[in-house]
């Protein structure tokens, strides 16, 4: 009979999670502090008194305590208030910064002949004019710097700051000093505030900016800083950018440009040097932990530390402490927050506790390092970091290893003392019968490889095979457990991420001690550095080349269930899918120190949810019925998803940035997929494009490559300029390309459509791209809307001519007072008009003449730069309106 060990006592655990329900309670569902106050003090008194008699009634309730004071807890540690006086200047009118450096940044190329830096500088005083204010408030700044020619730009060495080209005076001289931290200065630049896009799902990059201790953005020329006399902010802090800094320097001197990016990244989470396409062929392999530092990289490093000192025969509380002492030192060095923070705060708990109990219980371990995190800051439990980390961990101490415990480990342990037959006696009947099958197949071999290698041989073969089959078993179930959370804040199932981890971990395990002994020889000589920057080297060729293959663009094409194996995209985990894979974690872990059945069974059942999650769509949040027009917010661009009423999915547009912003933000990508990947929206029927210009057309190749369209919609026989390569894509997709022109009509959905430009004679290309603009009609039964890209007034014109009618209005160009004419307005009678338009933007749009022009119409207008994202809701007799009101 199998002897069933007892569940070891976790009490941090279970108090941990009692605590993060309670934060998550408390963002639910506001209450008086008071209230939670007096409810904590019954809970505790109540735990006392059934304590002597009743313990388990009493640790029931002192979980409630723990539940309420997150609650509390998160409720009275809210965000201070930014100060009135930076949001006022905040208009991006020219005002004068008088601060200190915060954060240093690193050049980036911004153009042929410019560089861009990202720095946050923390106010003393801003004046305007003739007006100063005393204002403390962290503001992010990117400074933009002119260069002579292009090459200047590549000879740029990896140092923080801007090193300016212009001397004091502005006018040419000898470089200055790079901005470090805590460096008193002068800026003469242009403020204003961060705005999210406000589509429901949208990731809250204000409140981002906050947690960060950001009020602000803003924008100033490199020969507009000035540096001031005198330092201000900490001394601990200074030497640690000083520090992060020459390894950064020492990095780019040992290795090539190609790997260095890369180390910078893997070895100090610095990702100012990585292009946006590493970091998707990492994420599209599922191994983008090992691209910034984590609490894997951390633990590598410790273990390395640690082995090498047992080694030596150093004490193993000498060598714990030391240990400790360089993880928390390496956390201090890297700088890049909590994650790797808890990382070390976790080793410390696991260490101390490997030194002062003979039953080391890591999921008590994770209690105690969550609670501390929590306790200090509540608002990470809702940052994806936070959630991967810890259970990441929880997955392989509560799950994985306790399962392993049962099954491997007894006959990686019965692999000691192999030749001993006495100590068959100490361990379970099967591993005695294990051992002695061994010895058996090792007097086989002896008879061709000599005793010793022919007993040598099998156990060495068995070593290896079992850690490959841990490593297997761990990898898959970490895939299988963390399949949620990538869904839920990252929308992919990373199904590559077990056969890329299966490499990469062991390279990572080789690659970290490398590279940290070839950053530290390199301070002596590099010659002694070589042989570790050889190492260390040739294992990170060895990750790139797994991630290119497994992540890049070669099994992009390969499919299972008409999904890319490589780039699984999957849309929001409806609430169904989320309790079934909180509901299976938790069998697991309760069911890993039982019965082998019982455990490989939830632990079969966790995988049929990550298969569920992976594979089998979400129900789209849809209207049944009706038409729905939905203007998403992208800022100066346009993005319509309609929705017919059998539930076919078009969109029309999907916003884009141009080019010579030089941003590696993808808007098709980071807002529109993730707008409707959030509806539950996971493939589209059709795509359209109204006309070639890169605020249409720019998020169109992610969008094609998340959703799998049918068919493409496009207004140019002939495509040209940034409009050819997406038809060049969406043909090696096997989408079909269908170019409407005037007088195209067709059914598709239950929808009618009329197409009214560009005109069938119209040689397109040939003029402005506005003048070729696809302008169509939608109808619904008695219900139609008109959607006129950015048509201009020679469009407007052929589209007055048709004589067209339509109780919703998408207002053509963003508002431009070249469009949206009185006479188009008299044609058409909307009822509601719906404006795509960027916030602050620098063309005016929308034009005041033209919201007097609709306003006198009678139109109700809507605006996407005020409202956010605007649905409109055409039932066949009337139109609704439904604001998201995003934040």
């Amino acid at each position: 009979m199998t002897r069933v060990e007892k569940p070891p006592r976790q009490p941090l655990f279970w108090a941990a999670l009692a605590f993060s329900l309670g934060l998550w309670m408390g963002v639910h569902a506001w209450r008086p502090p008071s209230w939670w106050v007096l409810a904590i003090m019954v809970f505790v008194f109540a735990t006392f008194c059934f304590l002597p008699k009743r313990a388990s009634l009493a640790k029931g309730v002192s979980l409630g305590a723990w539940v309420l004071l997150g609650a509390f807890l998160i409720q009275v540690r809210g965000q201070p208030p930014d100060d009135p006086h930076i949001l006022s200047l905040a208009d991006g009118r020219a005002v004068t910064l008088t601060g200190r450096v915060m954060r240093e940044g690193y050049a980036q190329t911004a153009g042929p002949r410019s560089i861009r830096e990202s720095i946050d500088v923390e106010t003393e005083e801003i004046a305007s004019q003739d007006e100063r204010w005393p204002v403390r408030a962290g503001v992010r700044l990117s400074i933009y710097e002119k260069v002579e020619n292009a090459e200047a730009v590549e000879r740029r060495a990896p140092s923080p700051g801007l090193e300016s080209v212009d001397g004091p005076s502005g006018t040419g001289g000898a470089p200055v000093s790079p901005l470090t931290y805590g460096m008193r200065v002068q800026i003469r630049g242009k403020l204003h505030p961060p705005r999210n896009y406000r589509n429901p799902g949208a990731f809250d990059y204000e409140g981002y900016l906050r947690d960060n201790g950001i009020s602000i953005l803003g924008s100033a020329e490199a020969k507009d800083i000035q540096r001031l006399p005198g330092f201000s902010g900490s001394r601990i802090e200074f030497w640690r950018t000083r520090v992060h800094a020459s390894i950064i320097a020492r990095i780019h001197q040992l290795y090539p440009a190609s790997q260095a990016s890369l180390m910078d990244a893997m070895v100090l989470g610095e990702e100012s040097f990585l292009r946006n396409a590493t970091r998707t062929e990492y994420q599209r392999s599922g191994t983008y932990h090992v691209l910034v530092v984590s609490g894997m990289n951390l633990s590598i490093l410790a273990a390395a530390i640690f082995w090498a000192l047992r080694q030596f025969r150093v004490d193993p509380a000498v060598a714990a402490i030391t240990t400790v002492a360089v993880s928390f030192a390496y956390a201090f060095i890297v700088g890049v927050g909590p994650p790797v923070w808890r990382a070390a705060l976790m080793l410390a708990i696991y260490l101390g506790a490997r030194l002062l109990y003979r039953e080391r219980n890591m999921m008590n371990a994770i209690g105690a390092a969550a609670l501390g995190v929590l306790i200090a800051d509540p608002h990470a439990l809702f940052g994806a970091s936070f959630q991967l980390t810890f259970l990441a961990v929880f997955i392989i101490a509560g799950i994985g290893s306790p399962i392993l415990e049962r099954t491997t480990l007894p006959y990686a342990r019965g692999l000691r003392l192999l030749p001993a037959a006495s100590y068959d006696l100490h361990v379970a009947s099967k591993v005695a019968q294990f051992r002695l099958d061994l010895r058996m197949i090792g007097g086989r071999l002896a008879r061709f490889l000599g005793t010793r290698l022919g007993l040598a041989l099998p156990a060495t073969f068995t070593r290896v095979a079992i850690g490959v089959g841990e490593l297997i078993f761990i990898s898959a179930l970490m895939q299988a457990g963390l399949a949620l959370l990538m869904a839920f804040h990252f929308h992919r199932a990373t199904t590559m991420g077990m056969p890329a981890n299966l490499a990469v971990i062991p390279l990572t395990q080789v690659l970290m001690p490398a590279a940290a002994a070839a950053v530290g020889l390199g301070y002596i000589s590099t010659a002694l550095a070589r042989r570790a920057v050889w190492v260390s080297g040739l294992a990170l060729d060895g990750i790139a080349g797994t991630v290119h293959w497994l992540g890049g663009t070669q099994l992009i094409g390969t499919s299972i269930f008409g999904k890319s194996i490589a780039d699984l995209r999957v849309a929001m985990p409806s609430l169904t899918m989320i309790l079934a894979s909180i509901a299976a974690l938790m069998l697991a872990m309760l069911a890993a120190r039982h019965a082998r059945r019982a455990a490989f069974a939830c632990v079969g059942l966790l995988f049929g949810v990550a298969v569920w999650i992976a594979f089998v769509p979400s129900r789209a949040h849809l209207h049944a019925g009706v038409m729905e027009v939905t203007s998403i917010d992208v800022g100066q661009g346009d993005s319509i998803l309609l929705v017919t009423p059998e539930g076919r999915a078009l969109l029309i547009d999907a916003g884009g940035l141009p080019r010579w912003m030089h941003s590696d933000f993808d808007l098709g990508e980071q807002v529109v997929s993730s707008y409707l990947w959030n509806r539950g929206i996971d493939h589209l029927d059709v795509v359209m494009i109204s006309h070639p210009h890169a605020d249409h057309l720019g998020g169109m190749p992610a969008v094609m490559a998340n959703f799998h369209p049918r068919e493409l919609w496009v207004s140019m026989d002939k495509p040209e300029g940034e409009l050819a390569p997406v038809v060049v894509q969406a043909e090696r997709a096997g989408i079909k390309v269908s170019v409407k022109k005037e007088g195209d009509e067709f059914d598709y959905g239950g929808v009618h459509f009329h197409v009214l430009a560009p005109g069938r004679d119209q040689i397109t290309g040939s003029m402005r791209a506005n003048d070729d603009c696809l302008v169509f009609t939608a109808t619904f039964r008695g219900t139609t809307v008109l959607l006129e890209g950015d048509a201009d007034r020679p469009v407007e014109q052929r589209v007055v001519e048709e004589h067209p009618e339509a109780m919703l209005l998408k207002v053509a160009h963003h508002g431009s007072a070249s469009g949206t004419s009185a006479q188009l307005l008299s044609t058409v009678h909307p009822r509601y008009a719906v404006i795509s338009v960027g916030a602050r933007n620098g063309y005016g749009h929308p034009r005041r003449e033209v919201l007097d022009r609709l306003e006198q119409a009678g139109v109700k207008t809507y605006r996407t730069d005020e409202e956010g994202a605007v649905s409109f809701y055409l039932d066949g007799k009337s139109v609704t309106p439904d604001v998201a009101l995003i934040r």
